[in-house]
């Protein structure tokens, strides 16, 4: 039997109320999702996903569903869990390194993902070897869409100094996770004026990057404001045919004790993301 619209939502609204950190913010979504959809009797499909993703995001950026039809599984409302990353992928990729340059005795990076750390270690390693002795850093991510805090770690750590650095907080349901950059070998963080370029593009663990960075005064960040996702989420299976990707944490920023959910990095330059390298 088809699982009409209205019996997404109230699935939905459940899993949260079990999975979700409590507080406010849980609860006007779970409510909002259990009154918005009252009369939806439609079969859900992928307009009827978008609509309860388009409420949902109201109060949690990252909270997605993605219809697959026809899709047949044992038993819907299943914990799908992230899939291990595939290592020839990740490496004919170069783990998301997809420019390295100088010139004028500037240094600039482009990445575009922040893939699983022991897999992009080697080329986050690698790419910051030729900043060594530019006059200035640019960190590109306004292509990226997010992944690893780990990695997130590793490359604020290059970044920040030698030191041991606490990034951030992150509350589960039952248990708080902080997360710290690598203690260093002296002498091996950069310490160049640095920008950071963002765009309406960048997301969730890069949002992260970016706000670490700019919170303790190291970038300047330049763009467009991001997306505004500071959750973690996990993937789940609402429905054989619904998966969704649910906040279970919740990110603070050891420095400022807030995040960007909801208004994004604010970049300190404000221009169109196309513009951003130049005006960097």
């Amino acid at each position: 039997m088809s699982v009409t619209v209205h019996e997404l939502a109230a699935r939905l609204a459940d899993r949260l109320r079990r999975q979700m950190p409590a507080g406010s913010r849980l609860d006007r979504l779970a409510t909002d999702l259990e009154t918005a959809f009252t009369g939806a009797v439609a079969p859900v499909d992928d307009a009827g996903c978008r609509a309860v993703q388009a409420l949902a995001q109201r109060h949690a950026r990252h909270l997605e569903l993605h219809f697959h039809a026809g899709r047949e599984a044992a038993a819907a409302d299943e914990a799908g869990g992230w899939p291990p990353p595939d290592p020839l992928r990740v490496q004919a990729q170069a783990a998301g390194v997809t420019q390295v340059r100088r010139d004028d005795d500037r240094f600039v990076l482009q990445l575009d993902a922040l893939e699983p750390l022991g897999l992009a270690a080697p080329y986050v390693d690698a790419a910051f070897t030729l900043a060594r002795g530019a006059s200035r850093l640019v960190l590109d991510l306004r292509r990226n869409g997010g992944g690893d805090p780990a990695t997130v770690a590793a490359v604020a750590g290059r970044l920040l100094g030698d030191d041991a650095t606490h990034l951030s907080d992150v509350t589960y349901r039952d248990r708080v996770r902080q997360w710290w950059t690598p203690d260093l070998p002296a002498g091996t963080a950069l310490t160049q004026p640095l920008a950071v370029l963002v765009s309406g593009h960048t997301y969730s663990s890069a949002e992260a990057l970016a706000y670490h960075l700019q919170a303790r005064g190291r970038a300047v960040v330049v763009g467009e404001p991001t997306r505004g996702a500071a959750d973690h989420v996990t993937p789940v299976w609402l429905t054989p045919e619904v998966l969704c990707l649910l906040p279970e944490a919740e990110v603070r920023d050891a420095r400022t004790g807030t995040n960007w959910e909801g208004t994004g990095v604010i970049p300190d330059i404000a221009c169109p993301a196309a513009e951003a390298l130049e005006n960097a």
